[in-house]
């Protein structure tokens, strides 16, 4: 088997791979029937010659390749037909600008694996970026807030080294009283509250957050419970939320009304509420300033996040007046970091740690073909759609939802 490293093509340009130059030669070692190359590029966070360096071919096209591995979608015209290709192809929500790519997938008869579908036989996902995403969108946030206030300053995350630099700098940062809530508590939220405590920030409980003023830097951890409540009674039965989340309603009003800078890091389903509405953040008691909206659905549970932010501009102003995209930090703004790459910002760190992933995940199986992990994350195949997303057949079609 040869498996290719595919040059990244999305703009703005991502700087990650799925495996670092170390890996793809740890991989070699290992597997004796399995050659790696990589295709060159100028972008990487890993230069071409340190590829070269560990031993591993950089070539200019990958047409001979059984397997062929990115990170973001690959652009329609990278495509080559009758490959097996891996990588985050954002298509399982149906989103609209990414329907040509699944189209174009199905008509050149490619296997695509989706990462983001990777589980284990309980649906544990086995492989992503998450907790980097969760580092770097708290970190943002940080910044944008402090920004806002002016009583404190952060350096934006790619001018440091790495996530190493990145925690001696918190060292040196002493924060005025703030208050944080933080939804979620996967890889994502995970990653947020490892800054909050690099940065010695306070946790309290929920109820506590709620109910106290503090003299001090302070964040709860919101996990599903403390977002959402039945309809008919105001339970909460996990399973079935996950089955019915719109037989549940959003709890989330009293944080509104105790929060400066809310991260939000948790997976969103689009039929479950949003946290809260457009006509909420007008009202005169709606706190929260600064909105690190690290999930990036656009107009999904923030309804302020009218688009993804980049890496070079990271924050927009939202203006509840107007639901209107406005100059970031003016009194009457609430200002969003909403940034879809955020792992790109620390790559070397992200890249070696999703290697990792896939190299002791995912790799016996794509070797030697036991199991049923990467059926499931089969999106298409034989120019058809897997058996776990024939729902996506109105999307391929154009049907509207």
């Amino acid at each position: 088997m040869k498996i290719g490293i595919i040059r990244e093509g999305k703009v703005p340009p991502d700087m990650r791979v799925p495996l670092t130059p170390e890996q793809c030669r740890l991989v070699k070692e290992r597997f004796d029937a399995i050659d790696v190359v990589v295709q060159e590029s100028p972008i990487r966070a890993f230069s071409d010659d340190a590829y070269r360096e560990q031993g591993i071919k950089v070539v200019s096209d990958l047409s001979d390749c059984d397997v062929i591995m990115g990170v973001k979608e690959v652009q329609i015209s990278d495509l080559i037909p009758n490959k097996q290709f891996f990588f985050f192809s954002h298509t399982i929500k149906e989103q609209p600008y990414n329907r040509e790519l699944l189209r174009t997938v199905l008509d050149r008869n490619i296997r695509l694996i989706d990462y983001e579908v990777l589980t284990t036989d309980a649906g544990m996902r086995v492989i992503a970026f998450g907790r980097w995403a969760g580092i770097v969108g708290a970190h943002n946030g940080l910044m944008a807030h402090g920004q806002r206030k002016g009583t404190f300053s952060l350096p934006r995350v790619g001018t440091v080294k790495d996530y190493n630099a990145l925690k001696k700098l918190y060292n040196q940062i002493d924060l005025p009283p703030l208050r944080i809530v933080v939804t979620g508590s996967g890889r994502v939220a995970t990653g947020a509250i490892e800054v909050l405590d690099h940065l010695g920030i306070r946790q309290v409980e929920p109820e506590e957050y709620l109910e106290h003023q503090y003299a001090e830097p302070v964040y709860a951890q919101l996990k599903i419970h403390h977002l959402y409540q039945r309809k008919s009674d105001h339970g909460f039965e996990m399973q079935e939320f996950f089955d019915h989340p719109d037989r549940y309603e959003s709890i989330f009003e009293p944080y509104t009304k105790a929060t400066d800078l809310m991260i939000n890091a948790i997976y969103w389903d689009p039929n479950a509420p949003i946290y809260f509405t457009r006509e909420a953040m007008q009202r005169p008691d709606f706190s929260i300033q600064t909105i690190a909206d690290i999930t990036c659905d656009i107009e999904g549970s923030i309804p302020a996040t009218l688009r993804a932010t980049t890496i070079a501009d990271p924050v927009m102003g939202y203006d509840p007046a107007t639901h209107q995209e406005v100059e970031p930090y003016q009194p009457h703004t609430i200002d969003i970091m909403s940034v879809d790459n955020l792992p790109n910002e620390l790559p070397r760190d992200a890249s070696a740690d999703f290697g990792d992933q896939l190299i002791e995940n995912v790799w016996d199986e794509l070797i030697h073909g036991k199991g049923t992990m990467l059926d499931r994350a089969t999106i298409a195949q034989g120019g058809q759609l897997g058996p776990y997303f024939q729902y996506l057949q109105g999307y391929v079609k154009g049907e509207q939802k």
